[in-house]
């Protein structure tokens, strides 16, 4: 089975969210970042959640019946369910992390209105759930003379229902899994995003974070002694 093929000089534009090599559900809950100009949302940007599925094209699952050769553009109701999917991740990171500059005044079903932590909870457990079983697939056996037998994954959903499934199972997997543990936010400046500590030292989701962040302390540093000399 094909996988979705990287941009090229024709294909749209890549995406501009990062993507730092983390489990998948973290670089999509990553689709929400910030920088100088402000908090950026590559699924609010037309066209930026098939940038983001071309971005990470080679790691997507695969599945016999959907042709993910060539991804069609998703769906208004199929970007709707992605970033209720994102916003559910992002709040149940928070709800892990400690992390209280997660949604941004977003709730976890997409909405701007601010629930209980019980409810907002619920609702985001809800979400993942929901999107799981979005698109139901089942193992098949194929077995040839050449290969032997192996295991594929089979669903009669389209492509874009497949991935948004198998983004779910995945989140799934990390929240319920020993890696829910190592799973950080970062603090650096305006930093939004999260990413799984894969060293005991490791404190942000980027050598460039850490950097922007050690250049804060010491102006900080700087700024605080020369106050306390002019007092």
């Amino acid at each position: 089975m094909e996988s979705i093929e990287p941009a090229t000089s024709e294909s749209p534009r890549p995406t501009a969210a990062p993507l730092l090599g983390e489990p998948l559900p973290v670089e999509f809950m990553n689709t929400v970042w910030a920088d100088r100009g402000g908090v950026h949302d590559e699924l609010a940007r037309p066209g930026g959640l098939a940038a983001w599925l071309r971005g990470v094209g080679p790691r997507l699952p695969q599945a016999d019946g959907p042709s993910l050769a060539r991804l069609p553009e998703p769906s208004a109701d199929e970007l709707r369910r992605f970033r209720r999917l994102r916003d559910a991740l992002r709040h149940l990171a928070a709800v892990t992390t400690g992390d209280t500059a997660d949604t941004r005044g977003t709730g976890p079903g997409g909405s701007s209105e601010v629930a209980s932590d019980a409810d907002a909870l619920v609702t985001a457990v809800a979400a993942v759930n929901e999107s799981c079983a979005y698109t139901p697939s089942w193992s098949m056996l194929e077995w040839t003379g050449e290969s032997g037998p192996t295991r594929t994954a089979a669903t009669d959903g389209t492509p874009s229902g497949w991935i948004l499934s198998q983004l779910a199972e995945e989140g799934v997997r990390l929240f319920a899994g020993p890696g829910r543990t190592e799973l950080r936010a970062c603090h650096g400046p305006r930093c939004v995003l999260y990413f799984v500590r894969s060293h005991p030292r490791r404190e942000w989701c980027s050598a460039d974070c850490g950097n922007r962040a050690r250049v804060a302390r010491h102006y900080r540093r700087h700024r605080d002694a020369a106050q306390s000399a002019q007092a």
